[in-house]
């Protein structure tokens, strides 16, 4: 048996950028900072609380403060993304391939349900996915690996059955941490940076990439 756990942004859809460029305004637009790209662009993984914590220090937000600021900084992704969201090349052959061979398939991802719906349902793809794990499902983020492993639990698979596909280097290391290999999607990182990460299987630019579609 084996499964399949897909992280969603810049793995399945290239949409790294415009996450980037909507913290970036959010943080000195609204939050006084004045962060260039290169200092934003590592912070991209983990949950947005996680995100506005590191950028910000511990004792700069209320729970409730980083909930709205984690909602407004999506309204501002999805309004910029929304007229170029589509799947990276191939992952709809891809999906529909492993649905029809009954391979089980989840959802591995650190953003918020808002997030993921708005890529499951106007991709019309939820239907592809036995489990959605999201930030609202887990206490720890990526690099740990309770994404992953609560991911493989509601397809019932044992987590070295599973591949992950993934994009930053933090995801390939939960990966490994939850004693999976993975598959690299090169949007978003060089393939450098996952150097010290030998459950990496492959590399590639997209799921038309020969690897991935012999995955099936």
């Amino acid at each position: 048996m084996k499964a399949f756990i897909f992280d969603l942004n810049g793995t399945m859809i290239h949409d790294m950028e415009y996450h980037t460029r909507a913290w970036q305004s959010l943080f000195n637009q609204e939050l006084g900072g004045n962060f260039s790209w290169e200092e934003v662009k590592p912070q991209m993984y983990g949950k947005n609380s996680e995100v506005l914590v590191r950028m910000f220090g511990p004792d700069r937000f209320t729970e409730a403060e980083m909930d709205r600021l984690s909602l407004e900084k999506e309204r501002r992704y999805q309004q910029e993304f929304r007229p170029y969201l589509q799947l990276l090349p191939g992952l709809d052959e891809f999906l529909e391939q492993a649905h029809q061979q009954g391979i089980p398939m989840a959802i591995g991802s650190a953003a918020i349900p808002f997030n993921i719906d708005f890529v499951l349902d106007n991709l019309n793809i939820r239907r592809y996915f036995t489990a959605v794990v999201s930030a609202d499902d887990v206490t720890l983020s990526k690099p740990h690996p309770e994404t992953f492993l609560k991911a493989a639990a509601l397809l019932k698979a044992a987590p070295a059955d599973c591949i992950v596909f993934e994009d930053v280097p933090k995801g390939a290391e939960a990966a490994q941490n939850a004693g999976m290999q993975a598959v690299v999607l090169t949007t978003t990182h060089e393939a450098h940076e996952f150097a010290a990460l030998p459950n990496v299987l492959h590399f590639a630019a997209d799921f038309t990439d020969p690897f991935v579609k012999a995955l099936l």
